[in-house]
């Protein structure tokens, strides 16, 4: 398998008038050609920041990051990833299928070829019949499964997601765990994958980074013994529960560095 994603002692320094503050620090990692990594731990731990660097939108200031085995700026050039925000950010005044369209607009798709595009990710989404739809006619839940398929309408072999379902209930989050692992089956994409819970990381993952309080470094990588297909109840499995019981030791045991 080819590694997509490969972080070679990642450090990353923000200078601000207090002083510089260190998010990142010694972070080393390789993702696999299609692994779904989720990245666990307190918040201001770095996880977002090296989901960010990733992403070319913020820049190491150590280390060697590579994605795709280009640069990351290279990456974001070649179109590598798609990126879910944790807000789905649609233009009100356009329509879903017209939130979807954007990306390809600007890199110079034809009107065909985006119709086509736009019909086949909403559909993966289950949000086919809803193109027509202004965002505020949409639930929260339905709003971020359009924010995915606008990431995945250039069909981008990377999904970068940053806490994308943390604002959400927990029914409909369940429901978006659920589907979000269909759309992972059914594509064969690398996911990387920014959040706060521990059930969400133990039911999505194939494997699990666990990063410690600021400068974040990864205290633990945790493989998933569980099956890739996951129904809901497999959370009642003692096979979840001992994985759980791992990440939150993980998370106890970061908090112990100085």
């Amino acid at each position: 398998m080819n590694d997509v994603i490969r972080a070679e002692d990642i450090g990353l320094t923000f200078q601000t008038a207090d002083g510089p503050v260190h998010a990142l620090k010694d972070v080393n990692l390789t993702v696999a050609q299609g692994d779904f990594v989720s990245f666990i731990g307190p918040s201001g731990c770095g996880k977002t920041t090296f989901l960010r660097a990733i992403a070319a939108l913020e820049t190491p200031t150590a280390g060697r990051l590579s994605v795709n085995g280009m640069t990351p700026d290279a990456a974001r050039r070649a179109r590598a990833y798609g990126y879910v925000f944790q807000a789905p950010g649609l233009y009100p005044w356009r329509t879903i299928a017209g939130n979807v369209s954007l990306p390809l607009e600007i890199m110079g798709f034809g009107r065909a070829e985006r119709r086509q595009r736009v019909a086949h990710v909403l559909d993966l989404v289950d949000l086919a019949g809803f193109g027509g739809k202004y965002p505020w006619q949409l639930s929260g839940g339905m709003q971020q499964r359009a924010s995915i398929a606008r990431a995945l309408a250039f069909d981008a072999d990377i999904l970068l997601m940053d806490e994308p379902f943390g604002a959400l209930d927990e029914i409909v989050r369940d429901r978006l765990n659920e589907a979000l692992l269909e759309l992972w089956a059914k594509t064969g994409k690398t996911i990387a994958f920014v959040t706060h819970s521990i059930p969400e990381a133990v039911y999505l993952s194939t494997r699990i980074v666990v990063m410690s309080p600021r400068p974040g470094r990864i205290t633990r990588i945790i493989d998933s013994p569980l099956p890739r297909n996951r129904p809901l109840d497999i959370r009642e499995t003692a096979a979840f529960i001992a994985l759980a019981h791992e990440v939150r030791e993980g998370l106890r045991e970061g908090h112990g560095h100085d």
